[in-house]
């Protein structure tokens, strides 16, 4: 190692030394194909987006990523490029955009629906290949993903079906109920979760408002409530049970499942609600089996054992006198996240939706006729399948540290030397002969042991700010020349993990992050993820693929302005679990269709993400009189400076503006605080605050003194 054997010369204290500047190894670069030309294809295969995003999301030849929105149907010129979303969101209002702050969830109904309609055909066709008798009528929980939107759509776009809904709580009963006023009245309002009397009674009011609803017992208990309930109402009950099975899914996702699993009635348990339903006369009333294996399912295997058990159940059910007819497999439906198609990851699955429906019905088929009872309605609750793909959340890069040291002199180092204490000069030298002889772990452990040392002088006192810069500088040096350097950047986004991917910081699930436009161009940077929060478990540094880095572009002099990222495959729970760290809020949002105008898409709704004064009333703050008090400090101590400084009606203004903008960052100028240098990002802008507000936001809540 030349570079650094005639920097750690091997000498004696004060060691001679050279007199030629020292110079530093380029900083490493990610080890991807060295082709001279690089291309959006070989961007494509580097990110795996044909692998996870298939049928939705390509990379097109200008390098952005492309948005197909009824799947492989999707013709040419119904592409949808999504960096000119993201343009059309972000830009002024004056210039023609929406004037949404980034971050920004992009909905796209047309996928919710091509989703829909190929979980539907997936089980049409596994029922028609195998002459099954039945029918399938599929609902969705609506715990994936409440907004009202996302609900309504499903409902739209599944009343063809007979799709229906399922609910856990009873805000979720209320909301399902709402929505199915314009669905099909043969959908089911399957009710799940844990029930006391008001739910039960709303569930049975929904029976008798004609919603298809089925009350599925999770508790013993619950069907005393459901018994006597439904005779002072005057109301006959459809009633369904989760079974706890014995079949038992492994790893996160199956923790629900198996006989400790959280839900469902036992075979001991089973047997005495069918016997107290038969004594009060409405054995009749039990028509569905429910029962969850677990989210993500890995291989259709466990799926077959799992749904033929509990085939069995139904089977024994009919024997007992329940007027059984629908087997209700519940949700379990996989996406590959990382696109390996593994059995064997929690982000992945070893199957196709066709694959899963096939088993399914042929499981159910296979007991039934060993038993000779009647073909049931199968009914699945997936959620994930169906709304994870409809969502993408976009997002800035704003800045990326550094990973270079200042170039050190030869008479910076002998400065550094001279001054070193004896013992540390000891491990100089040993560093030194290491340095000569090539012995690599050595220099790495003499040079930790030589900066543990400095570190102790300074705190000391002994040791000034410089000399301990300068050891920094040469230990550096030292990881760079032997490899051990870590280059990995870290790139700042303006983006909260807790608030926007609250799985990726609870339980490790992992989402496809990629950037989404410049894929023409070769990433030559590894790089981590480090939101907004002051919090350490505020970053993103493990990837799809089991990479603990991104490939990322430079940033600086890139001349491409703002580089923006994108996260898929969220559009189930990440909004729903989303908290308020660090009082950051949801982001923007859109709705985006498909539309034959020259950019191929329309944006139905846009929807700016919550304010500052927003988040602080979630925590019982009152932002209007904090505002008052605010404003009363500003007239009580900030004079009229002639327009060298901001006037009282001034700083009142722009901390008005700061209550109705949102608390993520703005690239924009701005008059009260900048922040990250030469990046150009900063809080609030009071001058162009009308472009990140809601246009329909009520009178009051315009205080005066703000430029709206």
């Amino acid at each position: 190692m030349p570079a650094l054997a005639c920097c750690v010369d091997a000498a004696v204290a004060p060691p001679p030394f050279t007199p030629m500047d020292v110079t530093f190894p380029a900083p490493e670069k990610l080890e991807i194909p060295a082709d001279s030309h690089w291309s959006p294809a070989m961007s494509s295969a580097l990110y795996r987006i044909d692998r996870w995003g298939g049928p939705y999301f390509s990379v097109n030849s200008s390098g952005n990523v492309s948005i197909h929105p009824h799947g492989a149907n999707t013709m040419a010129h119904q592409e949808i490029d999504l960096m000119k979303i993201v343009k059309k969101a972000s830009d002024p209002k004056d210039q023609g955009g929406l004037g949404l702050q980034l971050p920004i969830i992009i909905r796209l109904p047309d996928v919710l629906k091509n989703r829909v309609e190929s979980l539907q055909l997936a089980f049409e066709l596994a029922i028609d290949s195998q002459g099954y008798p039945s029918h399938y009528q599929g609902v969705y929980p609506v715990k994936c993903n409440q907004d009202k939107f996302v609900v309504d759509d499903i409902v739209k776009f599944g009343s063809a079906f007979r799709f229906g809904l399922e609910a856990g709580s009873k805000p979720e009963l209320l909301l399902a109920m709402s929505a199915l006023c314009k669905g099909s009245p043969d959908s089911f309002l399957v009710c799940n979760g844990f029930k006391d009397a008001e739910y039960i009674t709303l569930a049975l009011i929904g029976r008798k408002l004609n919603f298809n609803t089925v009350i599925v017992l999770e508790l013993e208990e619950e069907v005393d409530l459901v018994i006597d309930l439904s005779r002072k109402l005057g109301v006959r009950p459809v009633i369904g049970m989760r079974a706890k099975l014995r079949t038992k899914h492994q790893g996160h996702f199956g923790s629900t499942s198996g006989e400790k699993g959280k839900f469902g009635l036992t075979t001991t348990q089973i047997l005495r609600v069918v016997k107290k339903l038969a004594q009060c006369g409405m054995l009749d009333c039990l028509q569905l089996l429910h029962f969850h294996i677990g989210s993500q399912i890995p291989t259709t295997a466990l799926l077959a054992d799992g749904v033929g058990e509990a085939a069995q159940v139904y089977c024994e059910l009919v024997r007992l006198g329940a007027r059984m007819g629908v087997f209700d497999i519940g949700g379990g439906l996989g996406i590959d996240y990382d696109g390996s198609k593994s059995p064997n990851s929690d982000v992945s699955v070893g199957y196709t939706l066709e694959e899963y429906a096939a088993a399914v019905v042929r499981a159910i088929r296979s007991v039934c006729d060993r038993k000779m009872v009647k073909h049931p309605v199968i009914c699945s609750e997936s959620g994930r399948a169906i709304v994870s793909h409809h969502s993408i959340l976009v997002f800035e890069a704003v800045s990326a540290s550094k990973n270079s040291v200042p170039q050190m002199t030869s008479g910076d180092l002998n400065y550094l030397i001279e001054r070193l204490p004896q013992d540390a000069i000891v491990d100089y030298q040993k560093l030194s002969a290491a340095a000569v002889g090539g012995e690599y772990e050595t220099c790495l452990h003499y040079s930790d042991q030589l900066k543990q040392k400095c570190v102790e002088q300074f705190k000391d006192g002994s040791f000034d700010l410089e000399q301990l810069a300068a050891v920094d500088g040469l230990c550096e040096l030292v990881y760079k020349a032997i490899g051990a350097s870590d280059p990995v950047r870290t790139y700042h986004v303006n983006l909260s993990v807790f608030t926007s991917i609250p799985d990726f910081w609870g339980i490790g699930q992992l989402f496809p992050i990629m950037p989404i436009h410049r894929l023409e161009q070769k990433p030559v940077v590894k790089g981590i993820l480090s939101d907004l929060t002051c919090d350490s478990d505020g970053k993103i540094e493990k990837f799809i693929g089991g990479e603990e880095s991104l490939p990322l572009h430079e940033l600086e002099g890139s001349g491409e302005g703002s580089y923006y990222l994108g996260m898929f495959l969220g559009g189930a729970y990440e909004e729903a679990l989303g908290s308020i760290h660090n009082l950051f809020g949801g982001p923007s949002v859109v709705r985006v269709s498909q539309s034959d105008g020259p950019h191929s898409f329309a944006v139905t709704r846009a929807v700016p993400g919550p304010s500052c004064a927003d988040v602080l009333r979630v925590m019982q703050h009152e932002p209007e009189m904090m505002f008052e008090e605010l404003k009363h400090r500003a007239e009580e101590y900030v004079l009229d400076e002639g327009g060298h400084g901001l006037d009282h009606d001034a700083t009142a203004n722009g901390l008005a503006c700061s209550f109705h903008n949102m608390p993520y960052l703005v690239n924009s100028s701005c008059s009260l605080t900048a922040a990250n240098g030469n990046n150009g990002y900063y809080y609030s802008d009071v001058d162009n605050y009308s472009t990140v507000t809601d246009s329909d936001a009520a009178e009051d809540e315009q205080w005066s003194y703000c430029c709206a």
